[in-house]
């Protein structure tokens, strides 16, 4: 007995349909095709980023084991230029007043930022201008801001010292006294910057689902307790960003010494980068100064993984 195969009847005037392997084979050349429209795109941009970033580190990092004044031939020099670096005082002065700059403002950045989201995440009236008022000292130019504080901390007319001398309250020196003038610089810093920390944890308070607040209210926890339980554990991440992105900054702390103290008093605000700067562009000593950029460079990436894997470490101990 024969077994007969009918074959799919198609309706007049309908195309055949094409096979499987070609269907595709076409659909991977125009995958194929969109990929190389997409970067048809962005490699003009990519290749601008990448010659603005990966040549100056790579040059840097040839200069750091050259002796080279900008106008004699260089001389290679190896790790010299690291060791002296690592044997002067003045570097390691540097470094101190860096971390104690690190340790003023970061934190203080930090809870900052908290405490202006937390009071402008809520619906009163002409929240838009508040929010808008919050942000407009990060987009002021870091001259401009150097250039009113020293106006505001002027030991002879500054208006803080007036404000004391109204008080009854001795004047003080700050930006021309050794002892306080880092602990002004960090103030500056914070005038602006806490800014950058308020918007991004605004931005994380709004992403909290209203079903876990309107759960915790239920449970009969109060504000305090909503905070700490439920939102405190929703910002960890945020948190973490934000401390290691305010670290960075704050280790490459230089425009507000340069427009205000200039290193000084007695090199009590001189930074890791104010340093390499005199080292390369006044001293004209472009090998030493390169070798503390990449030695702020390390150290910048050790910090940075030691907070990742921490706060990596935590959240799994979390859950």
């Amino acid at each position: 007995m024969t077994t007969v195969t009918e074959k799919p009847v198609t309706a007049p005037g309908t195309p055949n349909p094409a096979p499987a392997g070609r269907t595709r084979g076409g659909a991977r050349r125009r995958r194929g095709l969109g990929t190389l429209t997409g970067w048809a795109f962005v490699a003009p941009a990519m290749v601008i980023i990448l010659g603005l970033s990966v040549f100056p580190a790579a040059w840097a990092f040839i200069l750091s084991l050259q002796k080279w004044n900008g106008f004699a031939p260089p001389k290679f020099v190896g790790g010299d230029n690291y060791a002296k670096i690592m044997t002067d005082a003045e570097f390691w002065a540097a470094v101190s007043q860096t971390g104690l700059y690190v340790l003023l403002f970061v934190p203080a950045s930090v809870l900052l930022g908290l405490f202006l989201a937390v009071a402008l995440n809520r619906d009163i009236r002409f929240i838009g201008l508040y929010r808008t008022a919050i942000f407009v000292p990060f987009v002021a130019s870091a001259a401009s801001t150097g250039i009113l504080s020293t106006y505001l901390f002027s030991p002879q007319y500054g208006l803080v010292n007036n404000v004391l001398r109204a008080l009854g309250l001795p004047a003080q020196g700050w930006l021309e006294d050794p002892n306080q003038a880092m602990l002004v610089i960090a103030i500056m810093s914070l005038w602006g910057q806490a800014a950058f920390t308020t918007v991004i944890y605004l931005a994380a308070l709004q992403d909290i689902p209203n079903e876990l607040l309107e759960a915790a209210r239920i449970d009969g926890a109060n504000r305090w307790q909503t905070f700490w339980q439920v939102v405190w554990p929703e910002l960890r991440p945020v948190t973490v960003f934000v401390g290691i992105w305010q670290t960075i900054g704050a280790l490459q702390l230089f425009d507000l010494v340069y427009t205000t103290t200039r290193g000084g008093p007695l090199d009590s605000t001189k930074t890791i980068v104010y340093y390499l700067w005199e080292k390369a562009f006044k001293a004209l000593d472009f090998g030493a100064g390169s070798a503390a950029a990449y030695v702020l460079f390390a150290v910048t990436l050790l910090i940075t993984i030691g907070a990742v894997l921490f706060a990596r470490r935590r959240n799994m101990e979390a859950f």
